[in-house]
C-alpha cells in the first residue's frame, strides 16, 4: 500500500487521484467480506488499515470529503468520514449524508464523524425516531458515542433515551436494534447514576434469542456486559429484582 501513496509524494491529491488510489487498494477478498455485511456496489474493497493510512496522507480535507461522499462509492464514503472537518459540517449536510447511507459499515463510520459535529445532539434526537434503518442506526450510534465521550451531559439526557429504547426496541429491525443495544450498554457503564436505570431497561427488553445484528454479530447480554464492565471500573451496583 505504501508504494501506491509514495507515487504522489507531497502533492495534494484530487478526487480523481484519490479514487484511483482507492481502486488500487481494493481486493476481491474484502469486497466479498463487505458484501456479507450488507455492502453493495459500487465498492473497491479497501481495508480499514489502508483507509487509515490514506487518511494520514490526506489529512483533513473537507472539500475532498464532500466530493468523495457524492460518488456513492462505499470506500470513498468511508474515507470521507475520516477526512471531513466535523466543525464544518452543516445541519443540511449531516441530513443529506444520513439519508444516503446504504449499509451498516458506512452508518457506523458516519456516526463517528457526526458525533463530533456541533449539531450531533439535535440530529441524534431526530434520527433515532426515524423509520429508515441506517438513519436510525446512525442516530443510536451517536448516542452511544456521546455516552462514552461527552462527560458534560447530565444523566437526564441519557435517561430519556433509555425510555425510548425500552418502548421501541422490539419494533425495530435488527440493524437498528444492534445500535440501540450498543447505546444501552454505553449508557449503563457511563457512571453510577445510570447503571441501575440501564439494567432496568435491559430487563424490560428481556432476552433476545439468537439476537443478531445486520453484520451477523451476536449481541452479548446487555445486563451481563454492563455488570462485568462496571465491576472492572471499580464500582458495584445491585441489579434490579
Amino acid at each position: 500500500m505504501w508504494y501506491i501513496l509514495e507515487n504522489f509524494g507531497s502533492r495534494r491529491m484530487d478526487l480523481e487521484q484519490t479514487m484511483q488510489t482507492l481502486e488500487k487498494m481494493g481486493t476481491a477478498q474484502n469486497r466479498a467480506l463487505y458484501a456479507r455485511h450488507g455492502v453493495a456496489d459500487p465498492t473497491f474493497g479497501v481495508s480499514a488499515a489502508d483507509l487509515a493510512a490514506l487518511k494520514k496522507r490526506l489529512q483533513v480535507n473537507h472539500a475532498l470529503a464532500l466530493e468523495l461522499w457524492a460518488t456513492g462509492n462505499h470506500d470513498a464514503r468511508r474515507l470521507a468520514t475520516l477526512i471531513a472537518d466535523a466543525d464544518a459540517l452543516s445541519a443540511q449536510t449531516l441530513d443529506a449524508w444520513a439519508r444516503t447511507v446504504s449499509d451498516p459499515i458506512t452508518a457506523d463510520a458516519f456516526a463517528k464523524l457526526a458525533a463530533r459535529a456541533k449539531h450531533a445532539r439535535k440530529k441524534a434526537a431526530r434520527w433515532v425516531k426515524l423509520k429508515p434503518e441506517y438513519v436510525a442506526r446512525s442516530g443510536w450510534n451517536i448516542i452511544a458515542l456521546l455516552a462514552m465521550h461527552d462527560r458534560a451531559l447530565p444523566a437526564a439526557f441519557f435517561q430519556d433515551y433509555l425510555e425510548l429504547i425500552a418502548a421501541t426496541f422490539a419494533a425495530r429491525p435488527a440493524c437498528v436494534q444492534e445500535a440501540m443495544h450498543a447505546a444501552l450498554i454505553a449508557i449503563g457503564v457511563r457512571n453510577a447514576d445510570l447503571e441501575h436505570d440501564a439494567l432496568e431497561t435491559a430487563a424490560r427488553i428481556g432476552h433476545i434469542p439468537n439476537a443478531r445484528g445486520a453484520a451477523n454479530y451476536k449481541m452479548p447480554d446487555a445486563a451481563q456486559t454492563i455488570l462485568k464492565t462496571v465491576a472492572r471500573k471499580g464500582f458495584v451496583i445491585t441489579p434490579p429484582s
